[in-house]
């Protein structure tokens, strides 16, 4: 794994951060509180054998969480044990970067965007329409160097997203347009106006994650100039 990559990597704990995350043996667990699968999933420290994965399974049912592990690019013989015990392939995820200045180089239209914490209650209600409830705002209220984005359009709210630093990196998470709103440019603005303020804050890096499903999002960011850095997917067993 390559230096800028393992940086994007620590950059997602970071940005998006488990309420509670620590070593044990050769893994990182994480206690999610309902944050979704980055907070939850089992990640490898080192070389794993059989005997770890059954390790990492307990650990995560004391936590009364179901086993899930994120496999990064390069973890290859855990992705074959994992597979091999019956887990599943679960949103396969595509990691984009690119040079902050590259979005800093058109002005933002007055009340557009804006960088707002915390979140307003109309940036609450964009998000829960996404399906991004308290639990997930309280991920975002950890991380340490954060912001949320508003974004205006049609003078009415059109879109959300919550960004934040961790090193040299600004990540993007959490973008949601209202579906009238859509097809617009409305969240060209948004990374454009978390670029500025990543910039503010010292970063050279705009990220962002986006499923490998999801044509549009990824779309849209290889429209910005994005390119595609690395990758990884989950695996669990099915229900």
């Amino acid at each position: 794994m390559s230096r800028a990559l393992d940086g994007l990597y620590t950059a997602i704990d970071g940005t998006w951060p488990a309420a509670r995350s620590w070593v044990q043996g050769p893994w990182r667990l994480r206690e999610g509180h309902g944050g979704g699968q980055r907070v939850c999933a089992a990640t490898a420290e080192g070389d794993v054998s059989e005997a770890d994965i059954a390790d990492a399974e307990a650990g995560m049912r004391d936590l009364n969480q179901q086993p899930l592990f994120m496999i990064r690019q390069g973890e290859d013989v855990l992705d074959a044990l994992l597979a091999a015990r019956g887990y599943e392939i679960v949103d396969p995820t595509h990691i984009y970067e690119a040079p902050i200045e590259n979005l800093t180089d058109v002005p933002i239209p007055r009340v557009t965007a804006f960088s707002i914490w915390e979140p307003l209650a109309i940036m609450k209600e964009i998000w829960a329409k996404g399906g991004i409830g308290v639990e997930r705002l309280a991920v975002m209220a950890r991380a340490e160097v954060k912001t949320g984005i508003l974004a205006r359009w049609n003078e009415q709210p059109a879109g959300v997203a919550f960004a934040a630093v961790q090193g040299d990196i600004c990540m993007v998470h959490a973008v949601e347009v209202l579906p009238h709103q859509r097809q617009q440019g409305v969240a060209r603005w948004i990374m454009r106006r978390a670029a500025f303020w990543g910039q503010a804050q010292g970063a050279t890096r705009l990220a962002a994650l986006c499923v490998a499903e999801n044509r549009a999002a990824n779309g849209l960011y290889r429209a910005l100039g994005f390119e595609l850095a690395g990758g990884y997917h989950y695996r669990r067993i099915p229900e």
